[in-house]
């Protein structure tokens, strides 16, 4: 059991029975009444958000979310394959398991599968990865400072919007959080 005083972004809590990821919260102390902290909170399982006012200094329970490492094996008709990397054991996750990962996948990367009860919870990917671009419009001579973006596929089939100057064949940073273009690599 944690206070709620100590809670942060990022950390997964259990209420009601089912676990929550905290997005934001906000300690206020009011001049009249008790300190209270306003959260808001992600059902993990659902990816629902809901918004909850605890007392301060409530005691809630820290969720025991594991998160292992794991590679990237194979995509197969809606199913992402992962091979543990201590056990060498294989697990098979669905669409909604993986969630957006797919954009930034590619085989034999490294990624966490966190699990709450046994049963996964999400795929954490690095911040960034590196994608070869596979198809865009060519840049021109004298295309460098302007703010101007175009469509560029990614290897993994996502697309992403990028400078002028990138080119079929160049490999970019992307951010997996935002899936925005971050610079060349």
């Amino acid at each position: 059991m944690i206070s709620v005083n100590d809670l942060r972004n990022g950390m997964t809590i259990e209420m009601d029975g089912t676990v929550y990821q905290v997005i934001e919260f906000l300690h206020v102390k009011p001049g009249k009444g008790a300190a209270f902290v306003r959260t808001k909170l992600k059902n993990i399982l659902t990816g629902a958000t809901i918004e909850t006012t605890f007392r301060a200094g409530e005691k809630v329970e820290q969720a025991n979310v594991d998160r292992r490492e794991y590679q990237f094996l194979y995509a197969d008709q809606g199913v992402w394959v992962f091979m543990n990397n201590e056990t060498f054991e294989q697990i098979e996750l669905t669409e909604e398991q993986v969630g957006n990962a797919p954009n930034f996948l590619l085989e034999n990367m490294t990624v966490q599968i966190a699990s709450w009860k046994g049963q996964v919870i999400g795929v954490d990917l690095p911040n960034t990865v590196e994608l070869k671009v596979v198809e865009t419009e060519p840049g021109f001579k004298g295309d460098t400072a302007t703010g101007t973006y175009k469509p560029a596929k990614l290897e993994t089939g996502y697309v992403v919007q990028v400078p002028l100057f990138v080119n079929t064949g160049d490999v970019i940073k992307v951010d997996t959080r935002t899936g925005e273009y971050l610079s060349r690599a």
